[in-house]
């Protein structure tokens, strides 16, 4: 009778699965479309308030339903030289073009692209900070100049003369003067009117030298004029040269002489989108040397600053510990380490920071991982977007539901403690959920963008692209190509030859784990131990589709349900 029984359940059981494995799709979708729509309601909240109250100027104040010109104030902690009769260059529009087109708003979009090309002039008065100005509005006039003028998806209908790459070019002319240093690297400040001003300070940080590169090579590549592309790529090698010993980076530095101020250094604040570009810029362009020099980079950052899921601060010198803290800026990292197939270490470092948002509702500035306690003046929470940036793309590159689950909750905590009627407000004690008067312009570029992304990536379904580090979407484009990585194009996945079999990878396939040899291959390679992509479907049939552990170097192999092991069950 048992046998009977038994047979009876391994005929229907595929049935039962079957059914199943349905069943908990069809849930997951709903909930997708659920999250979408909570998602869409944030952003035009805060966009429909942005208008009302602060445009043209730069970004809306929700509390007293005000505004901001604060494009001179990005960077500018202690508020210095603030510009007299500067009246906004309306940077949250500005920043928003792209988020319109990945809603699907092409109404709005061509709205905002008609009222900018009429409007916007950047010969005012007013000193701004190069790589914010740089990230925020080059990028988001090129995103949204490409978006305008892609033929397959027809945005904007015939008046759209090249207005946004004309502004930007304009724009691009007024920060070369910073380069002009013996050192190549840039002012951390320019006069958009007058250029670098007298007594201008020469300290500048890592991420203000190094995270240039996207943004004014596409305008090279856009204009064929080579100057900004060259001025970008000369500041990010004399950087290069100044690296230790040990391929690591200081926070700060001085233009002028070219030395370093600040030697203890991280992932976080100061240093973080420049590993980002030198990985982006490979992407995009193709150009072996920013491989090289984002591996020998990504090497480093996981000898001297990683601690098991963490990464702590360290002395570029001698690889000494220095501030054992985590910063919210860091919460990039797992994004970064998805599109470089380390996707095993972005989980565990991404579970890490989880675990904060959870205890606190939403991740502070800094927390002490010695004391396990907030740092008790960097409290705030300025909304910012770099862990649902992380979560998104976790989820693109597992399927695993639980990110899903993780973005519900990040959507949870922003309509609970920063909405407010006049839009949403960055908080100023995470302890107290004690809101400040500012609604950032990131924000709608990439918070509402990445979650967005999260539950509805139709966007992503016909091209590829690069996000800037504010979000902002650059095709990877054939023509751009100096040397072309295929697998980065169609399918975003390419063959390489395993034993004489053919195995699906993605981006890197030429990178590989020091734990295996390739062929007639006889010596390890060292790398940043490359993980092959699942099959198209993110699941598997055998062990051969699950590829390599990027943090033991070992193969992984195919559960029984149709998974990968050690992606979704660290």
């Amino acid at each position: 009778m048992l046998r009977k029984w038994a047979v009876l359940f391994l005929a229907v059981s595929p049935i039962v699965f079957g059914f199943c494995a349905s069943h908990l799709d069809s849930r997951l979708e709903a909930k997708r479309k659920q999250m979408r729509d909570k998602v869409r309601q944030m952003f035009y909240h805060a966009y429909d308030n942005y208008m009302v109250h602060a445009f043209p100027h730069d970004e809306l104040k929700p509390l007293s339903k005000s505004f901001t010109d604060s494009l001179s104030e990005l960077g500018n902690l202690k508020l210095e030289h603030l510009p007299r009769g500067y009246n906004g260059s309306a940077l949250t529009l500005i920043e928003s073009l792209s988020s319109l087109v990945v809603l699907g708003n092409n109404t709005e979009f061509e709205k905002a692209i008609h009222w900018l090309s009429q409007n916007l002039n950047f010969d005012v008065d007013a000193r701004i900070n190069l790589f914010e100005c740089n990230i925020r509005v080059l990028g988001g006039l090129l995103s949204a100049h490409i978006l305008a003028t892609d033929s397959a998806s027809r945005l904007v209908h015939g008046s759209y003369k090249k207005q946004l790459l004309f502004l930007a070019t304009d724009l691009a002319l007024r920060f070369l003067p910073a380069f002009e240093t013996p050192s190549g690297l840039p002012y951390a400040w320019v006069n958009l009117k007058f250029g670098v001003m007298p007594n201008e300070t020469t300290e500048t940080s890592t991420s203000g030298c190094g995270s240039l590169i996207l943004e004014m090579g596409t305008l090279s590549r856009l204009t064929g004029d080579p100057r900004f592309e060259s001025a970008a790529l000369r500041a990010l090698r004399k950087l290069w040269s100044m690296r230790s010993s040990l391929n690591l980076f200081g926070t700060t530095l001085d233009v002028q002489t070219g030395e370093w101020i600040e030697y203890s250094t991280g992932i976080g604040a100061g240093v973080d989108s420049f590993y980002e570009y030198l990985f982006k810029a490979y992407i995009l362009f193709g150009k072996e040397d920013y491989w090289k020099m984002f591996h020998s980079a990504y090497l480093g950052v996981q000898k001297y600053f990683r601690h098991g899921p963490w990464y702590h601060e360290a002395d570029m010198r001698t690889g000494k510990a220095t501030y054992w803290q985590l910063t919210s800026l860091q919460a990039f990292w797992p994004g970064l380490q998805v599109l470089v197939g380390d996707v095993a270490a972005a989980n565990s470092t991404h579970r890490e920071f989880f675990h904060v948002w959870e205890k606190y509702g939403v991740l502070p500035e800094r927390y002490l991982l010695d004391h396990q306690i907030i740092h008790p003046t960097e409290k705030y929470y300025p909304l910012r977007p770099e862990f649902a940036e992380s979560t998104f793309y976790l989820y693109q590159a597992t399927k695993d539901p639980w990110y899903i689950e993780v973005g519900e909750s990040i959507v949870k905590s922003l309509n609970s403690y920063t909405k407010v009627e006049g839009g949403f407000a960055s908080i100023r004690d995470v302890t107290t959920m004690q809101l400040e008067d500012h609604q950032h312009s990131f924000f709608l570029a990439e918070t509402c963008k990445y979650l967005y992304l999260l539950f509805d990536d139709e966007f992503l379904a016909n091209r590829n692209y690069v996000f800037t580090t504010e979000g902002h979407p650059l095709p990877v484009i054939r023509d751009w190509q100096d040397r072309l990585p295929e697998t980065f194009f169609l399918t975003n996945r390419t063959y390489f030859k395993m034993n004489e079999k053919k195995r699906k990878t993605s981006a890197l396939s030429s990178q590989v784990c020091p734990a295996i040899s390739l062929g007639s291959q006889k010596q390890p390679i060292e790398s940043a131990c490359h993980v092959p992509d699942a099959r198209l479907d993110h699941r598997c049939l055998s062990d051969d589709d699950c590829g390599i552990d990027s943090t033991t170097c070992r193969l992984r192999s195919c559960s029984m349900a149709g998974y990968c092991g050690l992606w979704l069950f660290l």
